[in-house]
């Protein structure tokens, strides 16, 4: 797909994987909209080349935030791609944890609503947007990424509700490109593995294991660069479809006593 002169809608688009996504993509001559409930007030002036994107607050789980955003990006040019980044781990925990405490319920609901449902949510809306859109010479109208994680594949203890909503996420995949084909609409995620975050940055010196144990090479976390760069080739490429992408250095999870995070 020619990116140049469309427009993309990013979720979670204020920092780490979001952030190196949103200047990719106005790089490649977007116009980007990035939803973050982080945000606190709407505006100009986010990430990306000399700040060219718009920044609109809200929570990807709210009907009429997800729309405001899409009616934004669709007012600076055909919305072409949706980069689903906002996510994240919550509280995590066991399922029963030393004490005999069961997992809290409230969290196990959250992690799956911010993760999977708010995907979903934004995804059923900008689909029926970019359904509208003229086809190109391929026949596309458009471009949805999702953003998963090797803990839905190999969750560690104490990922159980993060492990199922970013598996959750991969099992959406096939479906939805299979929905969204007679609109010309392709989907694919990315399951990263540990990322080279402002968050994970913050806890490295915390952590007893370091999170790039295992992987093959190269032997360390990965970049948001990186993640940025296998959004704009799935976008890019019309021939990549229903396929769910591991972003990890070969890295492959083994038991551990403790779940270490991931950027995903």
């Amino acid at each position: 797909m020619n990116l140049r002169g469309r427009s993309a809608l990013v979720t979670g688009g204020s920092g780490g994987l979001g952030a190196a996504t949103v200047e990719r993509l106005a790089e490649c001559g977007m116009h980007v909209v990035v939803l973050d409930r982080a945000l606190g007030v709407d505006g100009a002036g986010g990430p990306g080349p000399e700040a060219a994107s718009i920044l609109v607050s809200g929570d990807v789980t709210e009907d009429d935030d997800v729309r405001r955003a899409i009616g934004r990006a669709r007012s600076l040019g055909t919305l072409s791609v949706v980069a689903n980044v906002a996510g994240g781990a919550g509280r995590g925990g066991r399922v029963v944890e030393g004490d005999g405490t069961p997992h809290d319920r409230a969290s196990f609901v959250r992690t799956m609503a911010v993760n999977a449902f708010g995907t979903f949510n934004v995804v059923r809306l900008a689909a029926a947007a970019m359904g509208d859109n003229e086809a190109d010479d391929h026949g596309q109208r458009g471009v949805v990424l999702n953003t998963a994680s090797v803990a839905g594949m190999e969750g560690q203890s104490g990922q159980v509700a993060y492990g199922a909503a970013k598996a959750a996420i991969l099992g959406m995949t096939l479906p939805l490109a299979r929905d969204l084909a007679p609109l010309g609409i392709r989907v694919c995620a990315i399951a990263p593995g540990p990322m080279a975050t402002p968050a994970m940055n913050q806890l490295m010196d915390r952590l007893d294991v370091d999170p790039s144990e295992g992987t093959v090479f190269p032997r360390r976390l990965g970049h948001p660069e990186e993640f940025a760069l296998l959004v704009e080739s799935i976008a890019r490429n019309p021939y990549l479809n229903g396929e769910n992408i591991r972003l990890d250095g070969a890295l492959r999870l083994a038991y551990t006593a403790e779940a270490v995070p991931d950027g995903g």
